[in-house]
């Protein structure tokens, strides 16, 4: 009987000094079953999400800021010179084409209004193709910020260097997947972007970049090094929200269907 009893006090000394060492190393599977015993100790209910109609602006999310209908081109201006935009507007076919205008200058837009963190949609097909190759073929570019650029380009049966094809952040990453569809369909982008936190002038938080190409992940993630450049290595300066731009790379890419919500 005494040894019996003996046993019991060693196995309860020996089980509380047990808790006690997993509780100093940080395990508090002990205090956090009783702590947490019912299923309502873990149900929160605020902060109650915004209730979005995925399809309330025809067939447009009830909240997304819309660029571009196919109705009008108001809210985009010339990088240019801020002029009013010469591509030509399709409203039959809800569509707009980059065209440089009488006056043959370079025709890239830019959106009025400017954006930090975003989901942005727009869909895009490259022209008929003539003949031309590499990056002369159905060649643009969507940029944020005005700085970092996701590449729009017709790589059907054209090679290029693997880091400036379609879907990947230019001259900075090879996309997962050329999800691409023939030339002269329309193609579909959705970008979750987050846009980069600058202190004092001192970069804090990177750009982070996803990209679903005709829903197909191309980009996952991705941190953004800096600016987009054609020659030389990117690098950040500090800046704050800033417009969407449409590039002319001398291509008569095609457009349709663009919106934004703001994450921030």
């Amino acid at each position: 009987m005494i040894l019996n009893r003996l046993l019991i006090l060693v196995t309860l000394l020996f089980s509380s000094f047990y808790v006690n060492a997993q509780e100093k190393n940080g395990n508090t599977d002990s205090k956090e079953t009783k702590k947490y015993s019912k299923p309502e100790d873990t149900e929160v209910y605020t902060p109650v999400p915004a209730v979005v109609n995925p399809y309330g602006q025809n067939g447009v999310p009830s909240d997304a800021i819309v660029l571009f209908d196919g109705s009008n081109l108001d809210e985009w201006v010339m990088v240019r010179g801020g002029g009013v935009p010469t591509w030509k507007l399709d409203a039959a076919n809800k569509t707009m084409t980059i065209d440089k205008g009488v006056e043959k200058k370079n025709a890239t837009l830019r959106t009025k209004k400017k954006f930090g963190s975003v989901q942005l949609h727009l869909e895009w097909k490259s022209p008929r193709n003539t003949g031309n190759k590499g990056q002369d073929r159905g060649n643009s570019g969507g940029y944020i910020q005005e700085r970092y650029e996701v590449q729009i380009l017709d790589n059907n049966d054209n090679e290029t260097y693997t880091n400036g094809q379609v879907g990947s952040v230019y001259k900075q990453t090879v996309p997962l997947a050329n999800a691409l569809v023939p030339t002269e369909q329309w193609n579909s982008y959705d970008i979750i972007y987050h846009a980069p936190k600058f202190e004092n002038e001192k970069l804090v938080t990177p750009v982070s970049i996803t990209l679903l190409h005709n829903g197909v992940l191309v980009l996952d993630d991705f941190t953004i090094q800096g600016a987009t450049e054609y020659i030389g290595l990117p690098s950040y300066k500090a800046h704050g929200k800033a417009s969407i731009k449409l590039q002319d790379h001398e291509s008569a890419v095609g457009f349709r269907n663009i919106w934004v919500r703001e994450l921030d």
